[in-house]
């Protein structure tokens, strides 16, 4: 997949169709081609620091 698009999933129970959306739709909404349903574009992933819920999930050191 190239960095240029981004890959969704319809919100529509009855629809769950793999929308394809430019990057430079991020932030916007985008209508679905089959079923019309307007869909959000997220913005661009932060990425994911370990916080204090990633250590309390470590076991305790013996």
């Amino acid at each position: 997949m190239s960095t240029n698009t981004i890959r969704l999933i319809c919100p529509s129970l009855r629809c769950r169709a793999i929308l394809t959306a430019p990057a430079a739709a991020r932030g916007k909404a985008v209508r679905c081609g089959q079923c019309g349903m307007r869909v959000k574009v997220p913005d661009a992933a932060a990425p994911v620091k370990a916080g204090p819920a990633a250590a309390a999930a470590e076991p305790p050191a013996k």
